[in-house]
């Protein structure tokens, strides 16, 4: 996969756009559908063609995650719970790199996840229960954890709880593909102007 600014730029959507469903998740028990369904499909390309494959081969399913990301490169504080739960992302990965078993415990669980969609389907109670089962064996046993904020009756739910632990999973693998990708802490200070310039070329070539 070649290392250049653009895909750096899509990964990064791509942690963005999973952590602002969660937080739509977290207080309203919805998420929006189209955006929800590529996050989740986000983690069974686990050998993509390119970065844009990951998320369906089209940056318009990314519209959400790149118009939070412009909002949060330019000092817009809407977005401050994901912008948090994105941060806690990056840094849950960074763990995650260390942890090798780990990371085959996952692939293995995630491989099977993406065979029981083919079944059912993407964004399907079941597989994404599975999903949530994932996160909560392998990445909620770090002592760091994302603490969620949201509506406490939806908090309790079971089918919320797994979306929000799918989704948290979804920005963990954006995390690892950003870093893939030569994507860096220092970047996000550093090449901010560079990053946001590149996410405002990919949304002024979306349609409306």
């Amino acid at each position: 996969m070649s290392k250049n600014l653009q895909d750096i730029t899509l990964a990064l959507a791509g942690v963005v756009q999973a952590t602002i469903l969660v937080s739509q998740v977290a207080k309203t028990g919805f998420a929006q559908q189209d955006a929800y369904k590529c996050s989740i499909e986000s983690l069974f390309d686990l050998n993509p063609a390119s970065t844009l494959a990951v998320y369906g081969g089209n940056a318009q399913n990314l519209r959400l995650g790149l118009e939070a990301l412009r909002d949060m490169l330019a000092g817009n504080h809407k977005h401050q719970e994901a912008m948090r739960y994105a941060l806690g992302a990056l840094h849950l990965q960074k763990k995650l790199a260390g942890r090798r078993d780990m990371m085959n415990t996952i692939g293995s669980r995630v491989s099977q996840a993406a065979s029981q969609a083919e079944h059912f389907s993407s964004t399907h109670d079941n597989v994404v229960g599975n999903l949530g089962q994932i996160y909560s064996e392998t990445i909620s046993t770090f002592r760091f954890r994302i603490q969620v904020m949201g509506d406490y009756n939806y908090l309790q739910q079971p089918r919320i709880a797994s979306q929000i632990r799918a989704l948290l999973l979804a920005a963990i693998r954006s995390a690892m593909l950003w870093r893939q990708l030569g994507g860096t802490r220092w970047q996000l200070l550093l090449q901010r102007k560079a990053i946001a310039s590149q996410v405002d070329k990919l949304l002024s070539g979306l349609p409306y």
